[in-house]
């Protein structure tokens, strides 16, 4: 089938589906609400191996950016090693998880839609759209609109897209953790390049790795219940943060403490949150794909991971249906159970990081000894995580 999409965000999501849209033949035009997309910048996110595989069938290439990250290693406030994971096993020719710069990683995708020819508008920010069966009208804040034969909302956890198909729509749900990190040079942290060292503290969750030039990026969650204001965050400035960083971690065993006081800049604190099963996806020529229908914790790494499949699978049922609404119910279908258990497997593993005192004991043991089985069974629990693979060649069938 021949269609013109109208695209909502250009983001990963957003991006990626119009790059996806393409490969399938299929007109696309990505509409991003800001000037350019710049969301948490300077942070970065490891991209999983079924995340790196999905980018290949779309012909982009992550190993331009970042650097390779096999394995993590997760240690107790205490300095306590209590085992270690792989972020899946290496694709057919040896390629392993990246941690990449998100400003790197939407650099290298609107880089390659532009190559492809596809428009980006920017300033673009939807406010409503309707649909008459056959065509949708978006319009914008700045006063214009689009028309086209859908509509993809890939407009993130505060999606307009997922209002306007279902008014009843559950809003974001706040974690009760926040997230800051930074980049530090001059300290050696003793691990191994690429190995991403999570530090279950004292008082927060750490994360560490090194690059292969010694620069070392860290992450940070730090347990704050009572959601705090934009305004409250706004008004807590950097070298406030570093401060209240440093109390934190001066009890742990690690480096933390050190890179926190080495960073010369640490990130704009922002808020962690979640989206609860949204119950309807898609409604008269309208869909919602990534955090706007599925937003998971950040704590499996699988976020981003699931918008990429999510502009693979779209684009392959847009391709293969006899109509946008069979195409739309056949995504549903393939994608639905699969998102929402990681997205129940990143709340789990989430509610670890943020245990008071008494009960940091027994995860700790708990955490330790399911390792060590672990890895004496040689089982790894997450395989249904890294082993997911699109095909790109089979076709969708009604009956998939």
């Amino acid at each position: 089938m021949t269609y013109t999409s109208l695209i909502a965000g250009g983001g990963i999501a957003g991006t990626l589906s119009a790059i996806a849209l393409h490969k399938a033949g299929i007109a696309a035009v990505v509409h991003e609400a800001y000037d350019r997309d710049a969301d948490n910048a300077g942070a970065f996110l490891t991209l999983s191996v079924n995340a790196l595989h999905a980018l290949r069938t779309l012909g982009v290439d992550a190993g331009e950016i970042g650097f390779a990250t096999p394995r993590m290693a997760l240690t107790s406030g205490s300095g306590r090693k209590l085992g270690e994971l792989r972020y899946g096993d290496p694709l057919p020719d040896g390629t392993v998880s990246r941690t990449v710069k998100r400003a790197d990683l939407y650099r290298l995708l609107r880089l390659h839609a532009e190559r492809l020819g596809v428009p980006i508008e920017y300033g673009k920010r939807l406010v409503e759209a309707e649909s008459d069966g056959r065509r949708v009208l978006a319009r914008f804040a700045d006063g214009g609109t689009a028309e086209g034969d859908l509509l993809i909302g890939a407009d993130g956890l505060w999606s307009r897209t997922r209002e306007i198909i279902d008014p009843r729509a559950p809003g974001v749900r706040y974690s009760g953790l926040l997230n800051t990190g930074g980049y530090a040079r001059g300290v050696s942290t003793g691990a191994e390049p690429g190995l991403m060292c999570a530090i279950f503290g004292r008082h927060a969750f750490f994360a560490h790795l090194t690059h292969p030039d010694g620069e070392v990026w860290w992450a940070a969650n730090l347990t704050r219940k009572a959601e705090p204001s934009r305004a409250e965050l706004a008004a807590t400035g950097p070298e406030e943060w570093r401060a209240h960083l440093l109390g934190l971690f001066r009890d742990d065993e690690g480096p933390a403490a050190d890179l926190v006081a080495a960073s010369g800049k640490i990130f704009d604190a922002w808020k962690t949150y979640d989206v609860p099963a949204v119950p309807r996806w898609h409604r008269d020529r309208m869909i919602v794909i990534g955090d706007a229908a599925h937003a998971t914790a950040p704590s499996i790494g699988q976020g981003a991971a699931m918008a990429i499949e999510d502009t693979v699978v779209l684009a392959k049922c847009l391709r293969d249906s006899p109509g946008v609404t069979a195409a739309f119910t056949a995504y549903e279908r393939l994608r639905r159970a699969r998102v929402e258990r990681v997205v129940a497997q990143g709340n789990s593993t989430g509610g670890w990081k943020g245990l008071g005192p008494i009960a940091r004991i027994p995860r700790d043991l708990i955490m330790s000894a399911a390792l060590k089985r672990m890895a004496r069974r040689g089982e790894d629990p997450s395989r249904w995580i890294y082993d997911y693979r699109v095909d790109w060649e089979e076709p969708v069938r009604a009956d998939a």
